[in-house]
């Protein structure tokens, strides 16, 4: 793993300055109208990015931030708050916590969708790289699972550098004191969407299976608001 930063994209500052939020804000509502209506995401999705002149990563931001009305009503009536772990038993869909959360200490774009999440731009590709932030993303994820009962992190074995991440998380429990259990998994998704436990991700697939579910990032963010480069477009 190597260091850098999860920061904005050399395009972002321009794409997405405040003068372009309208029409990102518009765009998101007209998808998740079609969406509403049965049409296609990748066609919708289409349709409104050519409608507005959307580059890519603002079709990606959109695409990421529209939900069907039903949708958002059954994700926010699952949303349990950070501040009501205690006592719960968390699974935390690794990769997405701490991507989001370097996103956010990083400076790079978060995106608040129509379901209160809070998601980035970024993705794993079959690889993993530490960043500059990733202890302090750990660290401040942990501050903010530490009132749960049982914490149990769930790792895409297939990505590379996972074994190693998995290993920054057990050394961070250890020195703290806490019983997480870092397990690294063939298909995290599938064991995420049939828990019964509180799900920490933003991954709307896992959102739409009906669990129970945590935005870390979110905390994340309003805890460091002048770090953080949170847009609303929701």
């Amino acid at each position: 793993m190597s260091g850098g930063h999860r920061g904005p994209a050399p395009e972002d500052r321009q794409s997405f300055a405040q003068a372009c939020w309208a029409a990102l804000r518009t765009a998101v509502d007209e998808l998740s109208w079609l969406l509403e209506r049965g049409y296609a995401e990748r066609s919708a999705l289409e349709l409104v990015g050519n409608r507005h002149g959307l580059t890519a990563r603002q079709r990606k931001a959109v695409s990421r931030c529209a939900a069907s009305a039903a949708a958002v009503e059954a994700r926010l009536a699952r949303r349990v708050e950070v501040v009501a772990l205690t006592g719960e038993v968390v699974h935390v869909d690794g990769f997405n916590a701490i991507i989001v959360g370097e996103s956010v200490l990083g400076g790079g774009v978060v995106l608040r969708g129509r379901d209160g999440a809070h998601r980035d731009l970024a993705s794993v590709h079959g690889t993993y790289a530490r960043v500059e932030q990733t202890g302090e993303v750990i660290a401040a994820l942990g501050e903010l699972l530490r009132p749960a009962r049982e914490v149990r992190w769930l790792l895409d074995r297939p990505v590379s550098n996972s074994g190693r991440l998995a290993g920054m998380l057990r050394e961070w429990a250890e020195a703290e004191g806490l019983p997480w259990e870092v397990e690294l998994c063939w298909d995290p998704d599938r064991v995420l969407v049939d828990s019964e436990a509180v799900v920490a991700s933003g991954d709307a697939r896992i959102l739409d299976a009906g669990v129970r579910w945590v935005d870390l990032p979110g905390a994340l963010a309003q805890g460091r608001s002048g770090r953080a480069w949170v847009i609303d477009l929701g």
